[in-house]
């Protein structure tokens, strides 16, 4: 049936989609600028995985492949990483600031992404109306409306868990996932099989990123003969022609990576991060210094571990990490190595438990995205209707892309669900949902519709780059007023590094660390004085502190860090009971004016030079 095209209202004369077409340039502008501001000015974000991630980006760069290989941490970010220490001329000191213009680019390639995975969605929708036939009503959104309100959300997401200072790989993972899905539309769109190749290669791209992908690409390959076959009725050997090439470009690109793990672990993998996860937050496992022979932190797992911490000491617990040659911190650098022949077994109750954990997770990240779920309320409420037919014979343009967004948040549902990890799945889910809106049947009603969500989501998209403009500008305020030139400096971690260096204790040389947030959550002094923790001293505590008072043979713990090599002793611990009289803070030197404690043990051959070290 032929489509009536609703009369255009007064509002409509004053924003035609012209409008926003001629405007589109400058708003793509204002986006990157203020983009770019969280670069310049955003705060310092870094923790274990970020540390884990730059010392892969080290081995790239010095052309050590075997290190490379890692069955938690996939490499194509790292390798992004190292680019931009190579082009940006990086030192230690420097370094994030390299990786923020990074952290940038990759925003710019997400924003490309996004508009590419609308203009699909368009795409596929038009193709299917012409050939289905469509109601009288129109669809509410055109080309522009949806890029608008795609940017809108992609910088509300980038000012929360997507941010320029997290040195991590989900952004990236983002934009490749998003291209996959726009080149699997596009494809079903048109049957050309060049798009059927960039699936391939896209996923691929994404799979180097984070191993997540590979499961969606499967659902997705799954996704493509379900709907080409009972929706759009092709013939069965193009859709295998179709799929058989999607899987080939998979692989050209994965296949190696896959290959090199493979043989690195002694049997086909792809990754074991999903087990991991699982039998941390699912099976009950203790997940940091899992031992054989204490089966009563295993959970619901069999553990024989074929690479088990050195223990030296057992009370308090101290571990050996010599016999890794690779990261800052071994055992988060690899966590697999570790962590090798865990056997994890299904675990129903506490299977229930991280449903409804995750559940409640998933209900609050809605709530902290409220932009877009409400923007769509509105637009419900003045008339718009969602297009989901659910005959085979309807357009169904709809059911790839919001399938997938839900199976993303199905997949991480299962076993641990973060903000930063769902987001590709809500944006697929709520583009979808908008893009399916049909005007009102009412001429009058249809174009006064399609003028108000116009309208409404250009004044979103300008809110969102407000607001950001304006968290850069207090950013850049608090900044001048703390006498700091840049967002990505700390100065108690860097004054820590630096101190570490001028005692004496060289880059590459061998130190232990006390307590775990010394240890674990914030490692990147480590990583900033070049040296190696290759000694723990396992200390539970309240954040942020560690504790000497009351720990049992800490003498001995002390002695066997020393017997293992290490230069000093470096912990996090409340400066006004280490300025106290409790003989057990006797010896332990303050780094600089932070609450980073270091404790000698080997004197150094030789001394460094006072200021060796440059901060920022």
């Amino acid at each position: 049936m032929k489509q009536t095209q609703p009369e255009p209202s007064p509002l409509q004369r004053w924003l035609p989609d012209t409008w926003l077409r001629r405007l589109w340039p400058v708003y793509c502008l204002l986006v990157a600028l203020a983009v770019f501001g969280y670069a310049r000015f955003d705060a310092y974000q870094i923790d274990g995985d970020a540390v884990s991630y730059m010392d892969i980006g080290d081995l790239i760069r010095s052309h050590q492949w075997a290190g490379i290989v890692n069955g938690y941490w996939h490499p194509l970010y790292p390798a992004a990483l190292a680019l931009g220490h190579s082009l940006f001329h990086a030192t230690r000191f420097t370094e994030l600031h390299a990786y923020y213009m990074v952290n940038f680019g990759i925003f710019l390639l997400e924003m490309v992404a996004i508009v590419t995975f609308t203009g699909a969605i368009l795409r596929l929708r038009d193709a299917r109306a012409a050939l289905t036939g469509s109601p009288s009503a129109p669809f509410l959104l055109t080309r522009y409306p949806l890029r608008y309100l795609a940017l809108a959300l992609l910088v509300i997401a980038s000012q929360r868990e997507l941010s320029i200072g997290k040195v991590r790989p989900d952004a990236l993972l983002q934009a490749l996932l998003m291209f996959g899905f726009a080149a699997l539309l596009t494809y079903l769109a048109t049957d050309r099989l060049r798009y059927a190749a960039l699936t391939g290669l896209a996923f691929g791209l994404a799979f180097l990123t984070k191993s997540f992908a590979f499961p969606i690409a499967l659902l997705s390959v799954a996704l493509l003969a379900a709907f080409a076959l009972l929706w759009q009725r092709r013939r069965p050997a193009r859709v295998a022609t179709a799929i058989v090439i999607v899987l080939a470009c998979f692989a050209i690109v994965a296949g190696p990576y896959i290959a090199a793990l493979s043989k690195q672990k002694g049997r086909l993998d792809f990754g074991d991060s999903g087990n991991l996860n699982y039998a941390w937050f699912v099976g009950g496992t203790e997940k940091m210094h899992l031992q054989n022979g204490t089966p009563a932190i295993y959970g619901t797992s069999e553990v024989h571990l074929k690479h088990p911490e050195k223990v030296i000491l057992q009370s308090p617990l101290v571990t050996s990490y010599t016999e890794f040659p690779y990261g800052t911190y071994p055992p988060w650098f690899d966590a697999t190595y570790f962590n090798e022949r865990i056997k994890t077994h299904i675990n129903p109750r506490g299977e229930i438990r991280t449903v409804l954990r995750d559940t409640v997770l998933t209900v609050r990240y809605l709530l902290n995205h409220p932009e877009g779920w409400l923007l769509l309320l509105v637009l419900l409420l003045i008339g718009a209707r969602p297009d989901l037919c659910r005959r085979l014979t309807g357009n169904g343009f709809w059911v790839i892309p919001l399938l997938l967004g839900i199976a993303i948040f199905a997949i991480y549902g299962l076993v641990n669900i973060e903000e930063r990890y769902v987001t590709v799945g809500y944006l697929a889910v709520v583009l979808t949902l908008f893009a399916s809106l049909r005007a009102p049947a009412s001429s009058t009603r249809g174009s006064e519709a399609v003028s108000v969500s116009s309208a409404l989501i250009l004044l979103l998209a300008l809110l969102a780059v407000g607001e950001s403009s304006r968290k850069v500008a207090e950013m850049r305020r608090n900044l001048y007023t703390s006498h700091i030139a840049f967002g990505w400096y700390k100065p108690e971690v860097f004054q820590a590094a630096k101190a570490i260096n001028d005692l004496g204790v060289r880059p590459g040389e061998a130190i232990a660390c006390a307590g775990t947030n010394a240890c674990l959550y914030d490692i990147y002094w480590a990583r900033l004085a070049g040296v190696r923790i290759l000694s723990e001293i396992y200390l539970p505590e309240p954040f942020p502190y560690a504790s000497l008072a009351g720990t049992p043979n800490l003498p001995a713990a002390i002695d066997a860090a020393r017997r293992n090599g290490a230069r000093i002793l470096v912990g996090y611990f409340d400066p006004v009971v280490m300025k106290g009289t409790d003989p057990a803070t006797a010896g332990w030197i303050s780094l600089g004016d932070t609450a980073y404690y270091a404790l000698p043990l080997n004197p150094p051959t030789a001394s460094l030079q006072t200021g060796s070290a440059v901060l920022p």
